[in-house]
């Protein structure tokens, strides 16, 4: 399918005719939640593109930003959820939390590495011996992290975690108040723009950094042509990032914060943005992950990483 900017944006001005319509009163509101990484559902956010196609199946989108998505992902506070990286299902799935996955994009293993400041002392990972690494508790950089340490002979236990949002391990590499940092794009490309910084080592060989887009079962047992709307749309909107790189990294630019533009390109070269359905054989590395945080008493459980709930696209 051919996607251009002016048949992307026709969601918007759909959106408009719907709210002009009195049965917009009887809508339901569909909750989404995203976060700064959520490229694609940012770009059907800002574009609006969603609304036109709820509207007539009686729903309405209504957005919310987290810092924590594993929050309302277990606590089935939204409907659709931030994408995520591969490592976040795993504790979603050890918690019991009734979600399905949906779609997934194709891996980008150089979007997320562990960093220190360009003059560190540090040079390899098993340098990270006592040192303070931030990285977000629960999310792919937290796996690439604990996978790096052990190849190179180090456990969790030799190094001192600091659990921080991007938000706040972002100042604190800054300030050089952590040593090192494990950290996904855009957080990564962006640091990398405004700090002099060195990769220790990306995720290649470590994960492939799939990301994953889930639902609730509830709802797409309810909705499953909903979730096809969805699906669809992340599809036409990785398309469109990937073939309008330029552009679409004009619109990203003041959305995280005015970053300069060509790192917003860096960002999504980097990035697959192939949106794709989910078999239980894409989930190789989610058992490394699961086994990896379970040795590493991350996880209270050993688990069946195949052992989820997948929906499949129609064709």
């Amino acid at each position: 399918m051919t996607i251009t900017r002016r048949g992307f944006l026709q969601g918007a001005s759909a959106a408009a005719a719907l709210a002009a319509s009195p049965a917009l009163a009887a809508t339901q509101q569909l909750k989404f939640s995203y976060q700064r990484s959520s490229t694609l559902l940012t770009i059907l956010k800002e574009h609006k593109a969603l609304e036109g196609k709820l509207g007539p199946k009686g729903f309405e989108p209504a957005w919310y930003l987290f810092n924590d998505v594993i929050s309302p992902m277990t606590s089935g506070a939204v409907d659709f959820h931030a994408d995520v990286a591969d490592a976040v299902p795993i504790f979603t799935q050890a918690a019991g939390a009734k979600l399905t996955i949906y779609a997934r994009e194709a891996p980008s293993p150089q979007a997320e590495a562990i960093i220190v400041h360009a003059d560190s002392s540090i040079k390899t990972v098993a340098d990270l011996k006592g040192k303070t690494v931030a990285v977000r508790r629960g999310s792919g950089a937290h796996f690439v992290l604990a996978a790096a340490l052990k190849r190179a002979g180090l456990s969790f236990a030799d190094i001192n975690p600091a659990y921080l949002a991007p938000t706040d391990a972002a100042p604190a590499f800054e300030r050089r108040s952590i040593d090192a940092w494990s950290i996904w794009d855009p957080f990564l490309s962006i640091t990398e723009s405004r700090s002099p910084s060195r990769r220790l080592t990306d995720a290649t060989g470590l994960s492939g950094y799939q990301r994953f887009y889930l639902v609730n079962d509830d709802f797409v047992a309810a909705h499953p042509e909903v979730v096809q709307i969805v699906f669809d749309a992340l599809v036409e909107a990785g398309k469109w990032v990937k073939a309008n790189p330029k552009e679409a990294a004009v619109f990203l630019s003041p959305l995280w914060g005015n970053v300069p533009i060509d790192v917003v390109e860096a960002v999504n070269s980097r990035r697959s943005y192939q949106v794709l359905p989910v078999e239980k054989s894409d989930l190789g590395d989610q058992q490394k992950i699961a086994d990896t945080f379970y040795d590493a008493k991350l996880i209270p459980r050993a688990i069946d990483a195949t052992d989820v709930k997948l929906w499949h696209p129609k064709g």
